[in-house]
């Protein structure tokens, strides 16, 4: 989950990143982006100038990522997987 500040909208970049590893991996990779000033349960994102991409298994949050530092993000979704 990429979240993001209205103000300074989603990390579109790294949707390119999502993209090329789900083509490559042919998993079920889900990209989603989410807001943190509608959503209660993202506060504690709220107020930072960098995206944060949170990632999820089975509903559990088991990584989060700081930066679009896209060799960090790919290390991780394919750790994660």
């Amino acid at each position: 989950v990429d979240v993001y500040q209205a103000w300074c909208g989603p990390c579109k970049p790294v949707v390119n990143l999502f993209q090329k590893i789900k083509n490559e991996v042919g998993s079920d990779l889900h990209f989603a982006v989410a807001e943190v000033d509608s959503i209660d349960a993202l506060e504690k994102y709220r107020g930072q100038c960098e995206p944060v991409f949170l990632f999820y298994t089975g509903g559990e949050l088991v990584a989060v990522v700081r930066g679009a530092d896209a060799p960090l993000l790919q290390k991780t979704i394919l750790k994660q997987l």
